[in-house]
C-alpha cells in the first residue's frame, strides 16, 4: 500500500465527509454502474461509506464494494456485508466475475492507476461495463476551478498544449503514455480533492481502456444529472475534453 492509500486508511475526517454526500453527487455514476441484466453483480471500487453500494441494492442487483479506509468500510458494513478492505492494488476477486465495475473519484488518488484500469477490467465479465469517474485536471475552459492546476488563464493555456501532446504521444508512442503525476496538497480541515496525485483526463482514460480491451461507449464532461439540453451542449463536441470531468463509460469486449 502506497502512501496515499496510507492517508485514507485511518482517516475518519474521510468518512464524514462521504457520509455527508448529497445524491446527486453519485448518482449518475450509480446508474451507469447498474448492470443491465436483472440481479446482475456490480463491483463500486472505492465504495466509501456505501452509499453506491445501497442504491445498486435498491435497483436489485448484487452490489460488492471494496476500500482502502476502515473507518468507511465500517461505515459501509452497516448497509452491506458485501464491501470490504483491500490492499489499493489487487482486487479480491476472480476473473470475470461481474457484469460491471467502477470507480467514482478514485483513480486520480492510486499510486499505479494504469495498472488500476487493468486490474478493474480483469474482474469483469466480457461484455461488461465499466464506469471510470475523475476530475478533468487538463481543464483549459471553465471557471470556479477547485484545483490549483485548472486555476488561471495561464494554466487553462499549459493544460490544453498538454492534452494536446499527449494526443500526439497516443498516435506515435502508445507504449510510452502515462498519467502524469501530481504533488498533493494536504489542507486542514480536510479538502478530499486537492490531494490528488495523478492528473486523471478523459483522453487517457479511454486511452487504457481501449488499450486493455474495451469499447469505450461515450466520454462526458458531466459527472452528474444536468437538464439535457445542456448536457447534450457540453458533450456534443471535442471541447468535453477540455471541460469540468472526465466521466467514462466502457464495455469489454468479447475475445
Amino acid at each position: 500500500m502506497g502512501e496515499q492509500q496510507n492517508y485514507y486508511r485511518e482517516n475518519e475526517a474521510y468518512a464524514d465527509f462521504l457520509e455527508n454526500w448529497d445524491a446527486g453527487f453519485y448518482a449518475k455514476y450509480a446508474d451507469a454502474l447498474c448492470p443491465t441484466e436483472p440481479g446482475g453483480k456490480a463491483l463500486d471500487v472505492g465504495c466509501g461509506v456505501g452509499q453506491v453500494v445501497q442504491r445498486l441494492i435498491d435497483a436489485g442487483h448484487e452490489a460488492h464494494g471494496v476500500e482502502v479506509s476502515e473507518p468507511n468500510i465500517v461505515k459501509a458494513r452497516q448497509i452491506s456485508n458485501r464491501c470490504q478492505l483491500y490492499n489499493g492494488r489487487s482486487l479480491p476477486f476472480g476473473s470475470a466475475m461481474f457484469n460491471s465495475a467502477g470507480a467514482l473519484n478514485v483513480l486520480e488518488h492510486v499510486e499505479e492507476p494504469e495498472a488500476f484500469i487493468t486490474e478493474m477490467i480483469r474482474v469483469v465479465k466480457p461484455g461488461g461495463r465499466l464506469v471510470l469517474s475523475s476530475p478533468n485536471f487538463f481543464r483549459a475552459i471553465g471557471f470556479r476551478d477547485y484545483h490549483p492546476r485548472m486555476r488561471g488563464l495561464g494554466n487553462k493555456f499549459k493544460n490544453w498544449r498538454r492534452l494536446r501532446a499527449k494526443r500526439r504521444q497516443i498516435a506515435t508512442e502508445p507504449g510510452a503514455v502515462r498519467f502524469d503525476r501530481m504533488e498533493p496538497i494536504i489542507r486542514e480541515p480536510f479538502q478530499p480533492d486537492d490531494d490528488a496525485i495523478i492528473a486523471t483526463n478523459g483522453v487517457e482514460m479511454r486511452f487504457f481502456l481501449e488499450k486493455n480491451g474495451c469499447e469505450v461507449l461515450s466520454v462526458e464532461c458531466t459527472d452528474r444529472y444536468v437538464t439535457k439540453p445542456i448536457d447534450f451542449a457540453l458533450n456534443l463536441g471535442p471541447w468535453r475534453f477540455l471541460m469540468f470531468n472526465a466521466f467514462v463509460v466502457a464495455r469489454k469486449r468479447s475475445h
